[in-house]
């Protein structure tokens, strides 16, 4: 399958726990880190959750 690169771009001070547990489930740990993630529907739509502190490539 394809691989799509994640990384924080914006903080997860004063965001939702369900935020928080979510950007920690794709395994990112700080900010500008960048992780791998193989192109499933589950890993989608947890970005899809989480959009507007990630950018995906």
């Amino acid at each position: 399958m394809a691989k799509i690169k994640i990384t924080q771009v914006k903080s997860v001070i004063d965001r939702p726990q369900r935020q928080k547990d979510t950007i920690k489930a794709l395994g990112i740990k700080k900010m500008h880190q960048t992780v791998e993630r193989e192109d499933t529907p589950v890993i989608r739509g947890m970005v899809n959750k989480v959009a507007h502190l990630v950018t995906v490539e």
